[in-house]
Formats: C-alpha cells, structure tokens, sequence
C-alpha cells in the first residue's frame, strides 16, 4: 500500500515538488500492479486528503486556508488520521484481493468537486 495523496490528482500554488512526486508515487503503483499482478501481489494507494495531524496543523490554524480546505470539502471538515484506518485494513485484506492498481482517496469528497 502507497501513500499517495489528493495531490497524486490535484495541484495547488506552491505545492509543485509535492504533487510531482505524488502523482509519481500513483503511477508507480499502477506500475508495480502491471508487473506483480501475475504473481498475485496486489499493489494499491491511498490517497488522503486534508488530513488534520500534526504536519498540518499550522496549515488549520490559518483561518482563511481551513475554510478553503472545509468550503472545498463536500464532508465539510479536516479529516482525521482514524479516517485512513478502515481503507488500510480493506485494502490489506483478502477483501481487496481483486483491487490491484488503485488508489482509493480518502478525501471527505474533495476531488470530487474538480
């Protein structure tokens, strides 16, 4: 399982480096798929969105961004690191047996509103 993120899709001002590398991330899992689909290794992404830990908290603490974050997420909220926990264990499980080359966003909606 990677850890992609909603910038594997998406881009914001000041966010180049970041995104360049998560949307590379989300390629490479789609690559990995490719060449250990056939050896039953299923390869997956998750991709968090605004997640409120602490390496985002300053970003929260700006008025202005956590309302661009919450008007832009159709959940309404930050999410929260536990929000990850049940696509990790799906996708760790035999449940996820037939998902290979996917990253599941975990956004609260937010690409969904691009």
């Amino acid at each position: 399982i990677n850890v992609c993120s909603l910038m594997s899709e998406a881009a914001r001002p000041t966010t180049a480096n970041y995104t360049a590398a998560k949307g590379g991330l989300k390629h490479l899992t789609k690559a990995m798929c490719v060449e250990w689909g056939r050896h039953n290794i299923q390869v997956n992404g998750i991709g968090p969105g605004y997640i409120l830990s602490d390496l985002t908290r300053h970003l929260a603490a700006r008025p202005e961004f956590d309302a661009w974050v919450k008007s832009r997420t159709p959940a309404g909220r930050w999410g929260a690191p536990a929000d990850l926990v049940g696509p990790a264990l799906f996708l760790a499980s035999s449940a996820s047996d037939f998902v290979n080359g996917h990253v599941l966003y975990v956004d609260g909606g937010f690409l969904a509103g691009l």
